[in-house]
């Protein structure tokens, strides 16, 4: 079969297209035939920089790359009774790990894919799989309600997924981003937008329960003004605060943490249900051919990618 595959950490010249041999699925795997892939910023940053391709990898080169798929289920190992030959699947795999997704097949835990409903393609579905769960898992026990959230960068990966869901799960919804973009998340259903550009969120925003950042630095810095004394923050990109945040926090009795997303075959479930229903729609800006993976993380390195970039297989 065909892959790609990481020959050193580096540019994107080291993605190289290549003969592998199909792997074949052990206990408790599926194995899918890939019809689409997502990519995300921890792609890019896993490719370029070795010490991070070994944190979140737990290897070093040669390796392929990549966790979000949709495909068809080609084959099914012994103990799987979920799925069948033929089943639409999609899902996040072995996110911390080595996914393998950067291939014509992959074998997966069934255990972290779900079937896919009906009304998506599969662009669509390897879209809302690790931007759509992070929001799930940051969002699902945090918000209720009324709560008043605040979500950065939302028209990105991750943010328009977190419109999305906050405002099902009854939140008041502000986002930032740029003015391009504002029709966009008020489309998603955000109630208010900031313009990151030429206003300052920290003085517009005020008594909110909850902030989502995906930016760090400054930005969570300045996210604890905004923030009501016993609300929450997460932030997704590091996991490291900066110097007396945490401190700020806890004399407020801000609950503020650091999530990575996981593999989690029920939280697949959960998403598929909302992307039948339509109580959440993935957004694709661009989609690349699979030789032209390399085009794909260069696109997505700008950081203007409305929504999500999608690989066809």
């Amino acid at each position: 079969m065909k892959a790609i595959v990481l020959e050193k950490a580096g540019g994107v010249e080291n993605l190289i297209l290549k003969d592998v041999e199909q792997p074949k699925p052990k206990e408790n795997e599926v194995l899918v035939e890939v019809k689409a892939i997502s990519i995300n910023p921890v792609d890019f940053k896993v490719r370029a920089v070795e010490e991070v391709l070994t944190m979140i990898c737990d290897t070093s080169c040669p390796v392929i790359l990549g966790w979000d798929i949709a495909g068809k289920v080609a084959t099914v190992g012994s103990g799987v009774s979920d799925f069948k030959v033929g089943d639409k699947v999609f899902g996040m795999v072995n996110f911390l790990g080595v996914g393998n997704a950067y291939a014509e097949y992959l074998s997966a835990p069934a255990s972290h894919l779900a079937k896919m409903p009906e009304n998506i393609s599969y662009e669509e579905a390897a879209a809302s799989t690790l931007a759509a769960l992070t929001a799930l898992q940051a969002l699902e026990s945090r918000v209720k309600k009324g709560d008043r959230v605040l979500i950065h960068a939302g028209s990105g990966g991750v943010g328009h997924y977190a419109i999305q869901i906050a405002k099902h799960l009854g939140a008041h919804v502000t986002t930032t981003c740029s003015a391009k973009n504002r029709d966009f998340v008020m489309s998603l259903g955000a109630d208010e937008h900031i313009d990151y550009r030429t206003q300052t969120f920290e003085e517009v925003a005020s008594d909110m329960d909850f902030v989502l950042d995906a930016i760090s630095g400054e930005t969570l810095v300045k996210s604890l003004k905004v923030v009501k004394d016993g609300g929450k923050i997460i932030s997704l990109p590091t996991p490291e605060f900066p110097k007396g945040l945490a401190e700020q926090a806890e004399a407020r009795g801000i609950d503020a943490a650091f999530m990575m997303v996981a593999s989690n075959g029920k939280d697949m479930n959960t998403l598929s249900e909302m992307l039948g229903s339509g109580t959440i729609k993935s957004h694709v800006s661009k989609t690349f051919p699979f030789a032209e993976m390399g085009n794909a993380h260069t696109e997505l390195e700008k950081g203007r990618a409305v929504g999500k970039i999608v690989v066809t297989v």
